[in-house]
């Protein structure tokens, strides 16, 4: 009878996924700038924009910036876009958690072109964000986004991406 390896410790998992999702974030100075973070449960990812004066567009509505929110909305098609593209490699342990906390990150996706759609004014408040990989393939992937403050059923900005899939050479 053959012996299973023992799997490995929860702990250790949580650690690898938490230092990648860190690297991807952390490479980006504009991400910093806005505030933006990112909640992860699993493989799901909701970014968050804290609400911060400096993203006041119009302080006579007062409403967040429509260059803040299509920054927002386009980091949380980018980084979803990453997290999937790079889930198996961060789940084998193929890539190293600490060499990409370095800098030492891999050839990612790059954006072709991006849409916002405006459904209302963002409010001065905490918006959140969610994406889905709607078309992964070799060459370009297709992804919408969603922001939200309230209530996820009622979007303030929505966005559909697309981006060229790095080549996997070797």
């Amino acid at each position: 009878m053959m012996q299973r390896p023992a799997p490995e410790p929860v702990q250790v998992i949580k650690q690898r996924r938490d230092a990648a999702l860190s690297a991807l974030v952390s490479g980006v100075p504009y991400m910093q700038y806005l505030g933006v973070r990112f909640d992860r449960r699993g493989d799901e990812l909701t970014a968050l924009l804290p609400f911060d004066d400096k993203l006041i567009g119009n302080p006579m509505l007062p409403a967040i910036h429509g260059g803040v929110t299509a920054a927002f909305l386009e980091i949380t098609a980018m980084v979803t876009l990453n997290w999937s593209y790079l889930w198996q490699d961060i789940e084998s342990g193929a890539l190293d958690p600490d060499s990409m906390t370095r800098g030492a990150l891999p050839r990612l996706p790059k954006t072709i072109d991006f849409t916002v759609d405006y459904l209302r004014s963002g409010l001065p408040r905490d918006a959140y964000g969610r994406a889905r990989v709607t078309r992964s393939g070799r060459r370009y992937a297709s992804v919408q986004a969603e922001a939200w403050q309230d209530n996820r059923d009622r979007p303030f900005a929505q966005a559909n991406a697309h981006f060229l899939m790095p080549r996997k050479d070797g």
